[in-house]
């Protein structure tokens, strides 16, 4: 069976180069690539186009690689919890390509199987159908959106084996799921790495031929926006 188990992160994310497109999942801080985040801010890699739901917080997640500049270009579908983002994207500072959350998923799930478009409602008549082909079906018009083309795709799992399969907990299956293999080099990093064979057959939500390097995260902090408890 191959392995696909590097050392760590440093190796994981070796040939990421200036000017890059990197999807990361994750959804807002739930389920982040952490290591790989704060690798990619000390290897000051820049011109970067990120594709990812939002752009964490500002001083944790992506809002890490905002605040050093190294992000030319983010394709999100959310702002508002990054007062960074939101002031560099009004500022004219940063390129932000705004996209509808069911469509951006769809655009990364399509990447991972070869789909290269697909139509869809979403978006028609606003500004996020301009410049697109349109056409109607059944009665409802829809716009094409094209598959993403990235060069690498980060994601975090829960648990995983040196195959490169891969298991996630809870919500932070989010987008990781669906941009597992859907970039020319997909990385995992995992919270536990076992040997391949130890996991469950039927608990693996992503198996390892979409998976090309795999790597033990360590010292996890898993930040919460917003935390919110009952009143007393």
């Amino acid at each position: 069976m191959i392995s696909r188990k590097v050392n760590n992160v440093k190796e994981a994310l070796d040939g990421i180069q200036d000017g890059m497109t990197i999807m990361l999942g994750g959804f807002g801080l739930c389920g982040i690539p952490e290591n790989s985040i704060a690798e990619l801010v000390t290897k000051n890699v820049t011109n970067l186009t990120c594709i990812s739901n939002n752009a964490g917080v500002d001083d944790f997640g992506l809002g890490l690689l905002l605040q050093k500049r190294q992000i030319k270009k983010m394709i999100s579908s959310y702002v508002g919890e990054n007062a960074e983002f939101e002031r560099q994207m009004l500022s004219g500072e940063l390129d932000v390509e705004l996209t509808p959350q069911g469509t951006l998923a769809e655009k990364c799930r399509a990447a991972q199987a070869g789909i290269p478009a697909f139509f869809t409602p979403a978006g028609f008549g606003t500004e996020v159908a301009e410049g697109k082909e349109t056409r109607e079906f059944n009665g409802k018009m829809h716009v094409m959106e094209l598959a993403y083309k990235a060069d690498f795709s980060i994601v975090k799992a829960w648990k995983g084996d040196e195959a490169g399969n891969l298991i996630f907990k809870g919500t932070a299956r989010n987008f990781n799921s669906c941009m597992a293999g859907a970039a020319k080099i997909t990385i995992a990093e995992v919270e536990e790495l076992v040997p391949a064979g130890t996991l469950n057959p039927n608990e693996i939500h992503i198996p390892g031929i979409m998976v090309n390097r795999i790597f033990q995260g360590e010292k996890f902090e898993k930040r919460i926006e917003q935390r919110t408890v009952r009143q007393k």
